[in-house]
C-alpha cells in the first residue's frame, strides 16, 4: 500500500480530460452525496478478480473484456443488459471450448459512463459548445443547457450502475450462466450469420459433455462452476471525483479500494507522467489497466510499471495495446521485450478497436471488421514471435442488433449504416459480429497454447 497516497492527492497532479463544474458548492455536494452511499462493489470481490488474473498471467487463462463504448441513461435497459451478458457468455464458451482453458469475464459495464474526447468544444454552424464527455457529465443533445458538465448527472449514474450490478449479479449467479442454458443464449436475429450454426455445434458437443458428466454424477448442484460464473465490471477512471467519492478503505487489510468497478484502467490520453489519473490509481488496490497507443516508449511504459505496481503483485497490471491494424507488428513488440526484460508480471490484451476507426463514404464513424480481426492476429503474431503470451481481449461490442462497425460474415455495408446506427459514442460490434470475432480469436488462441505447450515441453 503506498504511503504517501491519499484519495484526494490526485488533486495536486496534472488533471486532463474533465469537465470544470461551474457550481462548485453542487460538486462538493455530489461528492459528499457519494460518499455516504454504499459501495458498488467490495474489496474481496476486487481481490478475488486480481488472483483469477494472476492464472493469465501465468498463461493458465484468458482475459475477455467487452461492452458498451459509453453506457447512456437513455438506453438503460435491462433487456440491453441482458443481450450483452449473454453474448460475453457466448464467446467465453467459444474460447473455453477452443483453448481449454478458463475465460475472465470482465464487462465494460456498470460504470462506463464517461469519454475522453479529442477537443474539448464542439462547433456546429456558429454554435460553439462543450464537447459531450459521456452521460455522467452532460448532454448529448446540441444544446446549451445540456451541454453544461452537472455534478447531479453522478448520482444518477450510480443509481444505473447499481441497478446494472444487481440484474448482472442475478444472471451470473441466478440460473441464467447455467452452462446447461449454453443453446438459450443465442439471439433469435442471429439465425442468418454462418457463425450461428458453428456455435449450436459447439452448445450441442458441450450439451453432450455435460450429460455425460451428469451421468458420472457430476451436476450444476455438485459442481457450482456449472451452475453460475464469476463475472466483473470495469470501465476507465476518468472521471476523478467520481471515483474518489467512491474510493473506501477496507476493514480487513487496511487497503483503499475503488468500490465503482472491480477493475480501472487509464487511458492511451492519460497515462502521462505526472498525470492525476497515475496519481489516482496508484493507490487503489483494484487490479488496474492502462492503454498503450503508439506514442508510448518503452521506458516511459517501464516507469509507468514502476510507480503502478512497485511490488509486482501478479494480476495487478494489465497492458491493453491499441494500436492500429497497420501499426501493431512495428509498434508493439519494442514494448512486450522491455517488460519482459524488467520481469514485470503483466496481462497484455488486444483492444483492435481503438486503432482502426475510419469515417465511412456515407459521413458515419465506423471500424472495418477485417481491421479489427487484422489487428488480432498482429498482435497474436507479435507474441508467438517474442515468446510472451497475448492473453487477452479488449472490445467495444453490444448485444443489440446495431449496425455500426462494418463487414464481418452478417456484411453491414457502408450504405447499410444508417440501418441501426444506436452508439452514444464510437461504433460497437453486434452480437453476430462479435461471436464469430470468438471464433476467429479461439482459433489464434489454441494456436498460442499449442506453440506454448511444445516449447515447455
Amino acid at each position: 500500500m503506498a504511503t504517501d497516497w491519499t484519495p484526494d492527492s490526485w488533486r495536486n497532479a496534472k488533471g486532463i480530460h474533465m469537465p470544470e463544474y461551474q457550481d462548485a458548492a453542487a460538486l462538493a455536494a455530489t461528492e459528499e452525496t457519494l460518499r455516504n452511499y454504499p459501495p458498488l462493489v467490495f474489496a474481496g470481490e476486487a481481490r478475488n478478480l486480481t488472483a483469477d488474473l494472476a492464472k493469465v498471467v501465468e498463461g493458465k487463462a484468458f482475459l475477455l473484456q467487452g461492452g458498451d463504448c459509453a453506457e447512456s441513461f437513455a438506453e438503460f435497459h435491462p433487456n440491453n443488459i441482458r443481450d450483452t451478458f449473454r453474448v460475453i457468455l457466448q464467446m467465453a464458451v467459444v474460447l473455453t471450448f477452443a483453448g481449454k482453458v478458463p475465460v475472465v469475464k470482465l464487462g465494460r459495464m456498470a460504470g462506463q459512463f464517461a469519454k475522453p474526447r479529442s477537443t474539448p468544444t464542439e462547433k456546429i454552424g456558429d454554435v460553439e459548445l462543450p464537447s459531450y464527455f459521456g452521460d455522467i457529465i452532460n448532454d448529448i443533445e446540441f444544446n446549451a443547457e445540456g451541454r453544461a458538465p452537472d455534478p447531479a448527472r453522478m448520482v444518477r449514474a450510480y443509481s444505473q450502475a447499481a441497478s446494472t450490478l444487481n440484474l448482472l449479479r442475478a444472471f451470473s449467479n441466478g440460473g441464467y450462466a447455467n452452462l446447461q442454458q449454453v443453446h438459450a443464449w443465442t439471439h433469435d436475429y442471429m439465425g442468418r450469420s454462418p457463425w450461428a450454426q458453428k456455435y449450436k455445434e459447439t452448445a450441442d458437443r458441450i450439451g453432450e459433455a455435460l450429460a455425460f458428466m451428469e451421468a458420472c454424477g457430476i451436476t450444476p448442484e455438485t459442481v457450482p462452476q456449472i451452475k453460475g460464473t464469476s463475472f466483473y465490471t470495469s470501465h476507465e477512471a476518468l472521471l476523478l471525483p467520481y471515483e474518489q467519492a467512491m474510493t473506501r478503505q477496507d476493514s480487513l487489510t487496511g487497503r483503499w479500494y475503488d468500490t465503482s468497478a472491480h477493475f480501472l484502467w487509464i487511458g492511451d490520453r492519460t497515462r502521462f507522467e505526472g498525470s492525476a489519473h497515475v496519481e489516482y490509481l496508484r493507490g487503489i488496490g483494484n487490479p488496474i489497466g492502462i492503454k498503450c497507443g503508439p506514442s508510448l516508449e518503452p521506458d516511459a511504459l517501464l516507469r509507468m510499471l514502476d510507480t503502478l505496481n512497485p511490488s509486482r503483485e501478479a494480476g495487478r497490471m494489465t497492458l491493453i495495446s491499441r494500436y492500429g491494424y497497420d501499426k501493431v507488428e512495428s509498434g508493439l513488440p519494442k514494448l512486450v521485450r522491455a517488460v519482459q526484460r524488467e520481469g514485470h508480471p503483466v496481462i497484455w490484451s488486444c483492444d483492435p478497436m481503438h486503432g482502426n476507426v475510419v469515417k465511412s463514404a456515407s459521413g458515419y464513424k465506423t471500424r472495418p471488421f477485417e481491421r479489427i480481426l487484422a489487428e488480432v492476429r498482429g498482435f497474436f503474431a507479435v507474441h508467438r514471435a517474442e515468446g510472451s503470451f497475448g492473453g487477452g481481449i479488449h472490445i467495444e461490442m453490444t448485444g443489440q442488433n446495431v449496425t455500426e462497425c462494418t463487414g464481418g460474415a452478417v456484411a453491414v455495408t457502408d450504405e447499410g449504416l444508417a440501418d441501426r446506427y444506436h452508439t452514444h459514442c464510437d461504433p460497437r460490434l453486434n452480437a453476430a459480429q462479435s461471436l464469430e470475432l470468438a471464433f476467429l480469436l479461439a482459433e489464434m488462441l489454441n494456436q498460442e497454447l499449442n506453440e506454448r505447450a511444445k516449447q515447455a515441453a
